[in-house]
């Protein structure tokens, strides 16, 4: 196995981290539009079992060509998601298989955007599904935190704990706290403006997937490991696009404890238009208001040593038990940035996010998972994958009955 990982920012640097402790591949490349981002992070890992080179991630054939010059069997993208199509496509062409974080992006419906969804995260993947198929190639979407581990337990409830589901609904917070900055968001705030500022998707059984607006429907969740009860809203997240397709569930959602502070700041952005990605003239540049935010505050990557606490990953689960009676659960994973941070010097919440392709690449590896076709994970066996998290990575994923 010979692994093109794209992106050298917060997840991409954890996940090579992580994969530089393990023993299932034959060599890594990192790429980034910046090259020296790249080797920094190669010559800090110190095995010559990894190189770096520079990408322009939005040509296609650029990344395929990388793929080919270095016998790339499996490409990770781990870069923002304006960038899924063109390294998707670019594996594509090289005949690499792929795997990502994050999916291709939504864009509103013309006319009901607060009601229906228009182009959907991961249609633009799934449209190609067929192509996949027919070369053989296996695109494994979604396999981060949230989607990625999520997904997996979504599919380990349904085998093994429940024999009807009522919802699976994805419960995301976290008390971490960022020393020495008013606000500072610990991932990527272009993402985050992206996923918490476009209407929210839903999906019923009865009704199939539709949108709501943003921040709707809060619900105050209790968290494990001392972070507590949190406010969380809908929020647009490609769980609510895969589990559907691959478990059966009466509904699925994604809420997210944003705390009234962020909300507050993302809708003073969308106010002022700085949330907008089309570019504007200033002066005699023409510039992203997006991309201005984004660059106005401090990289998630070099948060850790000013963060503390926890993030939570998990799901919930209401139903029917494998013995016809009522059951509800929480399965989950907690980070805590004071270990991740002494064992990898990675802040919590990039690093959680990238054990997850870590893991699935080692699984694929072995042939432990396989499979052809645009795929999530919940489309894979669970088993598989939450061994090897705890076995082989030593990381814990717990379940709370709240029946």
């Amino acid at each position: 196995m010979r692994i093109l990982i794209v992106g050298a920012g917060g997840v991409g640097s954890s996940a090579a981290l992580i994969a530089a402790r393990r023993d299932f591949y034959e060599h890594i490349v990192i790429a980034d539009y910046d090259e020296e981002r790249a080797r920094e992070l190669v010559a800090r890992i110190g095995d010559d079992r990894f190189s770096a080179l520079q990408i322009d991630a939005s040509d296609a054939q650029a990344v395929a060509q990388v793929c080919r010059e270095h016998n790339i069997t499996h490409v990770l993208n781990v870069v923002d998601p304006r960038f899924v199509v063109t390294i998707f496509e670019g594996a594509f062409l090289a005949g690499a298989d792929y795997l990502d974080t994050a999916m291709s992006l939504s864009s509103l419906h013309p006319d009901q955007p607060y009601e229906l969804p228009g182009v959907k995260l991961g249609d633009d993947q799934f449209a190609h599904a067929p192509a996949w198929e027919e070369a053989g190639r296996l695109a494994l979407v979604g396999i981060g935190v949230e989607p990625g581990l999520v997904d997996v337990f979504a599919r380990y409830a349904s085998d093994h704990l429940f024999s009807e589901i009522d919802e699976l609904g994805v419960r995301d917070a976290s008390d971490l706290v960022v020393h020495g900055y008013d606000f500072a968001p610990s991932f990527s705030i272009w993402t985050v403006i992206e996923e918490c500022l476009n209407p929210p998707v839903i999906w019923e059984k009865d009704r199939g997937w539709y949108t709501t607006e943003p921040f709707s429907e809060p619900e105050v969740f209790d968290f494990p490991e001392g972070i507590g009860p949190v406010e969380c809203v809908n929020v647009e997240h490609e769980e609510v696009l895969l589990m559907p397709r691959w478990v059966n569930a009466k509904r699925v959602t994604f809420k997210f404890g944003l705390g009234d502070e962020f909300i507050d700041v993302l809708k003073t952005l969308r106010k002022l238009g700085l949330d907008r990605t089309e570019k504007v003239k200033v002066h005699n540049h023409y510039v992203s208001p997006r991309d201005v935010v984004a660059a106005c505050l401090p990289d998630p990557l070099t948060l850790g040593d000013k963060m503390t606490g926890k993030t939570c990953a998990g799901l919930y689960v209401t139903g029917k038990g494998k013995d016809g009676q009522p059951r509800a659960v929480y399965l989950y994973h907690v980070s805590d940035n004071e270990w991740t941070m002494a064992e990898y010097g990675a802040q919590a919440v990039v690093w959680q996010t990238a054990m997850n392709p870590v893991v699935a690449l080692e699984l694929l590896s072995t042939g432990a998972w396989s499979g052809v076709g645009v795929l999530g994970p919940e489309a894979l066996p669970s088993e598989p994958f939450l061994d090897l998290l705890k076995d082989g990575y030593g990381q814990e994923w717990k379940m709370e009955d709240r029946t």
